[in-house]
């Protein structure tokens, strides 16, 4: 599904959208250049999960944990990781999460979870675009109730 994002608020009605239609638990990796709205797209979906107060940026601390229904959601920036061996010292263990949301996944490798759901998002001309993948019949699924549910609303994404 690749989905354009004319401005910030398209990116958090993704977000949002993607909050509403998430499984039980998922793993998402997301993946764009400096800029290309990873963090705007992880805030306003676990804004939308009901995450109150401030919802910082995983940066400097690499992990940030949130409550939600059903447990809890981590959202991770591997940006200034050497090397997948540096996970361990996390204390990330795989199934204490129902949500984990990773910016920079591919610097975190073999020790992340399999992923459900890939975005890849862009900057494309003055606003940004989403390219959003199942990588697992969950990730499918997610992207079947994802695909309904902008049927039913009034088009304030542009998907292609």
């Amino acid at each position: 599904m690749h989905v354009f994002l004319p401005d910030n608020d398209a990116t958090e009605v993704l977000g949002q959208a993607l909050a509403r239609t998430r499984p039980a638990a998922a793993v998402v990796h997301l993946q764009g250049d400096l800029g290309a709205g990873k963090s705007t797209l992880a805030r306003a979906l676990l804004r939308t999960l009901g995450v109150a107060g401030a919802i910082r940026s995983p940066t400097y601390t690499l992990v940030e944990r949130y409550p939600v229904e059903g447990g809890e959601a981590w959202h991770l920036d591997l940006y200034r990781i050497g090397d997948a061996g540096e996970l361990e010292f996390l204390g990330l263990d795989e199934g204490a999460a129902v949500l984990w949301l990773v910016e920079w996944p591919e610097r975190g490798a073999a020790a992340l979870p399999a992923p459900d759901l890939h975005v890849a998002l862009a900057v494309e001309g003055t606003g940004r675009s989403a390219s959003l993948s199942g990588a697992s019949a969950v990730g499918e699924q997610w992207l079947g109730r994802l695909a309904a549910e902008r049927q039913l609303q009034a088009p304030s994404l542009q998907v292609g």
